[in-house]
């Protein structure tokens, strides 16, 4: 493996009733604040009067956003930076799941940016030196934004959909209370923890580099925890243990602890993405439905072994089979999991999904990473667009 520095600033309050030091903490940079949400599910579940009553007990000037998409466009990103550079925000409120938190951080370096398309910095024609303060209030156990730098932003005007990283765009402060959860549909359930696990196996398990094994236990643990409380979370939307392991294993999946030493292509993410582009579905969704046809297209000698072993310290499966048998064992186990024990979908043509852009999506994903897709197999766009079939 190679050498790595892991750093991460986050300060995290997890647990009931945190949200009591959100006031002094917001207060640490500034009195003008920019609290962004989503659809209005923060005033149903009673948090938005929750975040201001704390805001205002330490006399801060609060201004809006409102309305964050699912897959958050870059004109509401361009909206809340225009907010803070007229109205000179000195901090950053999140109060969502990773839609609104990835918004949150595009604003955080758009307001820092002399000009006044975010695309521009997402697209990779300008830069920023510096960001603006960030403090997240978590309501989605999923993409694990709440804890690190990265941020994905969609311009539905070209069908793009691109990872950006920002200088020091890790949130600053971030509130995690399972209770905050309670709420979530089982599709939303289900679709958030498609998407921790997919972070573990699409960033770090699922590869021929060397990496630690100390890491590799790890990894495995956190999927453990999606499988043993996803279903749990469904069938009892408010058992706190289940919503708290959740949301803990998606900080976890993607704060960089699990990944260090290790690089390479986020193949399902950066196949989803086009998907997310072209068709708006629901991020976990989407990769639930692409990794186990992706895992057997990469399926082989030298990937066989690596599936085996997730079947086996994951779902339990036989040890002793051959590791082309264990594989496959594992893959059908993960499918049984995502489609019949969460109730996902298992079809991009359940979604209304037909195979019209798929050579263009193809071409995109891999273009954006230099021509293929570099991890545990390479794959070229004739390799993705047969991927996608397999998922119709």
């Amino acid at each position: 493996m190679k050498n790595f520095v892991f750093e991460n600033k986050t300060k995290i309050y997890f647990g009931k009733g945190q949200i009591e030091n959100l006031g002094k903490e917001t207060a640490r940079f500034g009195k003008k604040v920019l609290l962004v949400y989503g659809g209005g599910s923060i005033k149903k579940i009673g948090l938005y009067d929750e975040v201001i009553g704390r805001l205002n007990d330490f006399g801060l000037t609060v201004y809006e956003l409102a309305g964050v998409e699912p897959n958050p466009r870059h004109t509401t990103v361009n909206k809340g930076a225009a907010i803070c550079k007229k109205e000179r925000i000195d901090v950053l409120l999140a109060v969502g799941g990773g839609s609104v938190i990835d918004a949150t951080k595009a604003i955080a370096a758009a307001a820092k940016y002399e000009g006044t398309d975010c695309w521009d910095l997402v697209s990779g024609k300008a830069s920023v030196k510096e960001t603006l303060p960030i403090i997240t209030v978590l309501t989605l156990s999923a993409t694990g934004s709440e804890m690190d730098g990265g941020c994905v932003i969609s311009n539905m005007d070209t069908n793009e959909k691109l990872g950006y990283f920002a200088p020091d765009n890790n949130p600053d402060v971030s509130f995690l209370d399972p209770t905050y959860t309670y709420s979530v549909s089982a599709y939303q359930t289900a679709s958030g923890s498609a998407d921790i696990m997919s972070h573990v196996f699409d960033v770090a398990y699922f590869t021929t580099s060397d990496q630690m094994d100390m890491l590799l236990r790890v990894q495995e643990e956190v999927l453990k925890t999606v499988v043993r409380f996803a279903p749990i979370a469904i069938k009892n939307p408010e058992n706190y243990e289940a919503r708290a392991n959740l949301m803990w294993a998606s900080s976890w999946a993607l704060n960089g602890f699990i990944y260090d030493g290790l690089r390479q292509s986020a193949a399902c993410h950066a196949m989803e993405h086009e998907l997310s582009a072209f068709y708006d579905i629901t991020h976990g969704h989407g990769l639930a439905i692409l990794t186990p046809r992706w895992l057997r297209y990469v399926l082989d000698e030298k990937t066989a072994p690596r599936i085996k072993r997730f079947g086996v310290n994951v779902f339990g499966i036989d040890r002793t089979l051959s590791d082309s048998d264990g594989a496959d064992a594992s893959i059908t186990a993960l499918e049984n999991f995502y489609f019949v024990t969460l109730g996902l979908k298992s079809r991009l043509s359940d979604l209304g999904i037909d195979d019209k852009n798929f050579k263009i999506m193809a071409e995109k994903a891999c273009k954006v990473r230099g021509g293929s897709l570099q991890g545990f197999a390479t794959l070229y766009p004739s390799d993705v667009e047969k991927i996608y079939r397999l998922c119709l």
